[in-house]
């Protein structure tokens, strides 16, 4: 389904964020009740509680970014048929039709030295801690993370990934950047619908033989189909993508550093013309250049959406 390969290397830099030292004030009161002496009484001994940890300030404009995730970020069969085209990725690409993550914020020039792709054709929740392993090698200032429709997309609904280990493997990588990386910023995209995406397909007989090879079976076999099996397996594709999405959410939300999209992605009303013309169900140039829109819109908010 959407699959992900290879590296668009693009420059490097870390992001500030500063640190509350405790500091116990220790205060002996020798005045009475009436001679504003404080609590404690006389003698008594008062601590103030240490200052709390500040929220680590969010940078609407990193200097450098990584891409991990499937092939989606890949910008697979977005301009050759069964074929990644990362210059057309809405995360790291250099497709002028697509103003990606990566140009909107850096700008051409420096995008092209400060920004790489770590997303894999084909990859799955379980493959982003070593994929962030490799772009914190990088020291990128944001990391953007767009990963799980590979877990709903499989040969049938009942092998999807369980959702309790799409959460634990999302705990994972999170933790596996923070071990390296402790104050870079993270950008985690929802599931996109997948319902919404066989809707939009099913009309062109081109795209259902392509299908038929093998394209996200759980959701796209028999895409004509209306019977109650075919209905029925096609709610569960995407009640298991809302799940994802809420595990996303969750786990991003406990990091202050992490920004979720707020279901942006999943809820935006792809059509058939943003898909791609080889297998209309991964974005063409067009979709990714609303993914593109989507992100930068999230990156640069003055606060995070609300879930």
């Amino acid at each position: 389904m959407w699959r992900t390969t290879g590296r668009h290397r693009v420059g490097t830099t870390v992001a500030g964020a500063a640190t509350a030292a405790l500091v116990l004030v220790g205060a002996v009161s020798g005045c009475s009740a009436g001679d504003g002496g404080g609590q404690g009484g006389r003698g008594g001994v008062s601590a103030a509680r240490p200052s709390a940890k500040p929220t680590p300030e969010w940078k609407a404009n990193p200097s450098s970014i990584a891409a991990v995730g499937d092939s989606i970020t890949r910008g697979f069969d977005a301009c050759s048929v069964l074929a990644d085209c990362p210059e057309a990725s809405w995360a790291t690409g250099s497709d002028p039709e697509v103003r990606s993550l990566a140009t909107r914020l850096l700008g051409d020039a420096k995008a092209a030295g400060s920004s790489w792709n770590f997303a894999r054709t084909g990859a799955r929740m379980a493959d982003l801690p070593a994929q962030l392993e490799e772009a914190a090698v990088q020291r990128p200032e944001l990391v953007t993370v767009m990963t799980g429709s590979n877990d709903a997309c499989r040969a049938t609904a009942g092998a999807m990934t369980p959702v309790a280990e799409f959460r634990t493997d999302f705990e994972r990588a999170l933790k596996t950047l923070r071990a390296r990386l402790p104050k870079t910023q993270v950008y985690v995209s929802s599931v996109p619908d997948l319902m919404r995406l066989w809707e939009q397909g099913r009309g062109s007989p081109l795209g259902r033989k392509i299908w038929n090879l093998g394209v996200c079976p759980s959701m796209l076999a028999d895409p004509l189909a209306v019977d109650a099996p075919a209905v029925t397996r096609r709610k569960s594709v995407r009640a298991r993508v809302v799940a994802y999405n809420d595990a996303l959410r969750e786990v991003c939300g406990k990091d202050p550093l992490c920004r979720y999209d707020g279901g942006a992605v999943f809820q935006y009303p792809f059509t058939v013309g943003q898909l791609s013309r080889w297998d209309w169900f991964h974005p063409g140039k067009d979709g990714q250049a609303r993914l593109a829109e989507l992100a930068h819109r999230q990156v640069t908010a003055a606060r995070a959406p609300l879930a």
